[in-house]
């Protein structure tokens, strides 16, 4: 029965990433290079800019691997096996394979302006994250769900160097990647997965000093996914490093959601981030504000707010642990579905084992959720009518996370 529901749930779609990762693992174990040096806390954040230029004169070709497999225990026992509206880790208490993926990059220098991107994934994550509680999803979603990041970049001769890139990019808003190998939980918070991970369309960015940079980008819509209308959204980012420890970021979105494109029912997003890092210690601070006007009788005005304070300490190159306290609030269940106020803690331990190029990741985390509001809750218990499963206020997770990296690289 265990091995049954793994496989109907996502395994063979899976199969083919699954090939390349035991490639790219059984390489990584025939050659000497180690990884044993790299450090053993990730940066669970994107680049300051998407796209800016290395300062390596040489260009390098980067690829790799990985498989992520969780078990979501739930107090609650719920029937449908569902962690209320959440977009990535969502199944509980059946193991899956909630990401699976393979990628091959290539990063733009001087000498060689031109760069790509391409990765390729699955799992249960791809079946919800990138669309909307409110939209319709886009034609040939079913298929661009399983691609990440994957775009054309191109390194023009201005000034200090403008980075243009065009496709499927990762996303300016947010600290949290899709990925949990580039998070410090296993699960992510309810801001991430209510803000794009993935942004389509083009962006530009710039280092206007070697403290500062700059990006502008115009993407499809709120969602890479879905299809709320035919104009594109539009957003800028500030990334500010004042001394080396601190990093600072403000990003704005600005766009349509709704088939009323008139500019009054605009989304207008703002997220700010302040993270503080010196070894072994992170620490940062997150938080959204987003409003619009929904375009129906009375025209309410609907808005999300989060807010998350992540903690990180890497006791050494296998062990780490993390706290993560949080909050958001959905006035009109325009973000998760249902009108809630949520607050939330999360607490991880990290044991991680490298292996020349390879890497194993082993997460135990416990979850809090509370959901308060007209419409909140977690589901609880067995179903009370059909199709329907009961509600509770507060929910806790016991979380194991088994995470298998590969990433090499290779100089043109």
């Amino acid at each position: 029965m265990f091995r049954c529901r793994i496989i109907n749930c996502n395994f063979r779609e899976i199969v083919p990433v699954l090939m390349v990762f035991i490639i790219f693992s059984t390489c990584s174990a025939q050659e000497g290079n180690s990884k044993d040096d790299q450090s053993a806390s990730p940066s669970s954040q994107p680049e300051a800019s998407s796209g800016v230029a290395s300062a390596d004169p040489s260009s390098v070709w980067q690829y790799g691997a990985f498989l992520d497999f969780g078990y979501l225990w739930d107090n609650n026992h719920p029937a449908n096996e569902t962690f209320r509206s959440r977009g990535t880790a969502y199944r509980v208490d059946v193991p899956i394979i909630n990401m699976a993926g393979a990628y091959l990059r290539k990063t733009v220098s001087e000498s060689s302006p031109w760069g790509t991107e391409l990765t390729v994934q699955a799992g249960q994550d791809t079946r919800v994250f990138g669309f909307s509680a409110t939209a319709p999803n886009m034609p040939g979603y079913r298929g661009l769900r399983h691609l990440g990041p994957t775009n054309l970049s191109y390194l023009a001769p201005v000034g200090r160097g403008l980075t243009i890139q065009g496709g499927i990019f990762s996303s300016f808003i947010g600290y949290d990647s899709l990925y949990t190998k580039d998070n410090f939980a296993y699960t992510r918070p309810w801001g991430a997965d209510f803000t794009p991970y993935l942004m389509l369309g083009v962006n530009a960015s710039y280092p206007l000093t070697d403290k500062l940079a700059g990006a502008f980008f115009i993407v499809n819509g709120y969602w890479h996914l879905a299809n709320a209308n035919s104009v594109p959204s539009w957003g800028g980012q500030l990334a500010y490093k004042p001394k080396d420890h601190w990093t600072v970021k403000q990003t704005v979105l600005v766009g349509p959601h709704q088939s009323d494109t008139s500019f009054e029912f605009c989304r207008f997003l703002s997220d700010s981030i302040v993270e503080w890092k010196r070894d072994p210690f992170t620490v940062a601070m997150e938080f959204q504000g987003a409003s619009e006007k929904v375009a129906s009788p009375g025209h309410p005005r609907a808005s999300w707010v989060s807010s998350q304070l992540p903690a990180h300490w890497a006791f050494n190159k296998h062990w780490a642990a993390t706290i993560r306290p949080e909050v958001a609030w959905d006035s009109d269940g325009r973000w998760t579905g249902f009108p809630q106020t949520v607050k939330a803690v999360t607490s991880t331990i990290e044991y991680r084992v490298p292996l020349h190029q390879a890497t194993a990741i082993f997460r135990l985390e416990h979850r809090f959720d509370d959901s308060r509001g007209p419409a909140g809750g977690f589901f609880r218990g067995s179903y009370i009518a059909p199709g329907v499963v009961g509600l509770t206020p507060s929910q806790h997770l016991l979380v194991f996370g088994a995470i298998f990296t590969f990433d090499g690289q290779m100089r043109h």
